[in-house]
């Protein structure tokens, strides 16, 4: 049995922006890729809603920053053979972050922490890693949401080429989501489920690539 970790924000926990509560078991993108991943392979869904690459969001009500937590998360899992990553969306808000050039140095640190992590099993190798790359916001009237992604969508569009020349850097695998995903115009950042569904879809030749599945 081959097990692997999704790590990510609320676009992994599945945000319903039009209910403002949790899409459908079967609807959010780590079960979908379950399902075309078939037996053999086991998915462990990890979703925090606010969840940054490496930044410290002072008013959530836990620990968002993705960094930090990212060991537990491994220690937790372990063995693991794969590590999804799809972080960023949360580092656009310019009061944490603002710049996909930032959100690409939480990345990087986040690929650090996996290669590098202490693994509470012996013949634990260090496991595959895919970067995934969000779908970029969009224009949303929604007044909240617009003030706390402001600047936001022009620099979530940079977020792609900067994760895809950190994956090939670092030998890591790359998918960008919104080849397949665009975010919902009613909060402009999360998904409704035919596109969260669309994700694990797309995922999965990549990741049963990496798994040589």
């Amino acid at each position: 049995m081959k097990t692997v970790l999704c790590y990510g924000d609320s676009l992994t926990w599945g945000y319903d922006p039009r209910t403002r509560a949790r899409h459908q078991l079967e609807d959010r993108w780590p079960t979908v890729l379950t399902a075309s991943l078939g037996e053999g392979v086991h998915v462990v869904a990890d979703g925090l809603n606010g969840r940054t690459t490496a930044f410290d969001d002072y008013t959530g009500d836990c620990d968002r920053n993705g960094a930090r937590t990212l060991p537990t998360v491994l220690h937790t899992n372990a063995p693991l053979d794969l590590v999804i990553i799809m972080l960023g969306s949360n580092d656009m808000k310019p009061v944490l972050a603002g710049t996909a050039h930032a959100a690409s140095k939480g990345m990087r640190r986040l690929l650090q922490l996996v290669k590098l992590h202490a693994w509470p099993v012996d013949d634990q190798e260090p496991p595959q890693i895919l970067v995934v790359s969000p779908p970029p916001l969009v224009e949303t009237a929604d007044p909240d949401f617009a003030a706390m992604f402001e600047g936001g969508v022009a620099e979530s569009a940079m977020l792609a080429s900067f994760y895809a020349d950190l994956a090939d850097e670092t030998g890591a695998g790359f998918f960008d989501a919104g080849s397949v995903a665009a975010c919902s115009a009613i909060d402009g950042v999360h998904l409704d489920a035919k596109n969260t569904r669309a994700i694990g879809r797309g995922l999965a030749p990549v990741a049963r690539l990496l798994l040589g599945h």
